[in-house]
């Protein structure tokens, strides 16, 4: 089939990409020259894993090519993407500019029949807005509106484009329905559904999904703050909620907050569609401020251990993406709880297997950026944890001895075990666990 996607961020690259990699001919368009440009080289712009591979294959066989001319672009295509940027605006809404501009463009120049398809997050109504727009210039019989989110978890996209859980397609039109249908029997072969709705259910379930889930880290950080007040443990806790059936394992972990391009900007725009229709949706408030607070917890225990005064104090950061197997850092933990350090006084040194490009945008000189893990904590009086990175999860503890001024770890993530600390004589904080306090031994290093 020929394809358009336009849009080329995490969600457009992946997609273009992976109907790519199944025979499809695939053309991705962006306003962006340099990006373009860059791609038609054969460079990725973002970090995703199994990503490059694909990326590769399918630019060289000329299955994927990249344009900045939209009419080029959609000419020959029977489905057209649009996979664009919804920012969040000042009042939490979902800013649809680009989407409904594009919209606008493509009722110029659309002359034969095209499914158009809502790949970005969008809220409730906006494939008929897309509609509408579309049908003040173009006959019905040209084109069809279609609702199908994305289930895209960054850093395994790839493996859930290929292998999803689940499509979901909003349609009421049986001619849409049959090309989506062909679209995707490649990809779910093995017997995962593809759920056919109309395009309102299919815009609500993306945010329920999303929302429901900033639900479940929301809730386990609450009890895992309950859990440092009353002596539990909340990894025995997790463990022993995640293995009733009617809850499951995942998205239990406790930790620093939600971060990322998709559950804060969720949340905050499904909570505006509530109040729009003059609903209080209780919960999803609580979730937004209970993710605002967790955030400020880790600078809260070294803030309790140093005072609230840090000047003099330099901390080590291992982990700067959101979550690790990303370079994102929309909305990350870490961002904020750098800035909360630096208000205070500290110093920063820290280190992320791939976001230090991006960081280093955001902070410029304020922060030091380092080249490996252990050189962001020479001279440092702390490791503070914020992403947990594989690399990060078995260190040599004799080194980090070596290196900080003292054996102090804060470690948002909960990465090792309360005994191996104990054993190694760290002191060490971690999210709805016993802190463990420096041995009287221990001694500064001189």
């Amino acid at each position: 089939m020929n394809i358009t996607v336009v849009g080329t961020g995490y969600v457009g690259l992946v997609t273009g990409t992976c109907f790519a990699e199944t025979g499809n001919q695939v053309i991705c368009v962006d306003i962006d020259k340099q990006k373009v440009e860059r791609m038609r080289n054969g460079e990725v712009p973002i970090f995703e894993p199994g990503l490059e591979i694909l990326f590769e294959r399918n630019t060289k066989q000329g299955r994927l090519s990249f344009t900045t001319n939209l009419a080029e672009g959609i000419k020959d295509a029977e489905i057209i993407f649009l996979a664009l940027p919804t920012p969040p605006g000042e009042d939490g809404s979902a800013d649809l500019s680009y989407i409904l501009g594009v919209a606008k463009d493509l009722s110029a120049i659309i002359t034969d029949y095209k499914v158009i398809v809502d790949k970005s997050t969008v809220p409730v109504g906006t494939a008929q807005k897309v509609h509408d727009i579309l049908a003040k210039r173009l006959d019905l019989d040209l084109f069809d509106v279609v609702s199908n989110p994305e289930f895209l978890r960054e850093g395994v996209a790839v493996d859930d484009f290929m292998k999803p859980d689940r499509v979901v397609i909003g349609t009421n039109s049986n001619r849409a329905r049959k090309v989506m249908e062909r679209l995707y029997n490649p990809f779910v072969r093995q017997g995962n559904p593809v759920i056919f709705m109309d395009e309102r259910s299919a815009e609500m379930t993306k945010y329920a999904a999303n929302s429901y889930l900033a639900a479940r880290i929301s809730f386990m950080n609450e009890i895992a703050n309950l859990c440092e007040k009353v002596g539990a443990n909340v990894d025995d806790v997790r463990k022993g909620m995640g293995s009733d059936t009617r809850i499951g394992k995942r998205f239990l972990f406790p930790g620093v907050g939600y971060g990322g391009s998709c559950f804060p900007k969720d949340v905050q725009a499904l909570a505006k569609t509530a109040s729009q229709y003059d609903y209080d949706f209780k919960i999803l408030k609580s979730v937004m401020q209970v993710n605002r607070i967790q955030k400020s917890v880790m600078v809260e225990k070294i803030q309790n251990h140093y005072g609230a005064d840090l000047t003099g104090k330099t901390f080590g950061i291992w982990g700067l993406a959101f979550k690790p197997n990303t370079d994102d850092i929309r909305e990350a933990p870490a961002l904020y709880i750098i800035e909360e350090l630096l208000a205070a006084g500290a110093k920063i040194k820290a280190f992320d297997p791939e976001a230090m490009d991006n960081v280093a945008k955001e902070f410029g000189d304020r922060i030091q950026l380092c080249g490996d893990q252990n050189e962001a904590l020479i001279d440092a009086d702390a490791l503070i944890i914020l992403t947990e990175w594989s690399v990060f999860r078995t260190p040599s503890f004799k080194v980090l001895r070596k290196l900080l001024n003292e054996p102090i770890i804060f470690d948002g993530r909960n990465l090792y075990s309360l005994d191996q600390m104990q054993e190694l004589g760290f002191a060490y904080q971690s999210i709805g666990r016993e802190k463990i306090a420096l041995p009287a031994e221990a001694k500064v290093k001189a």
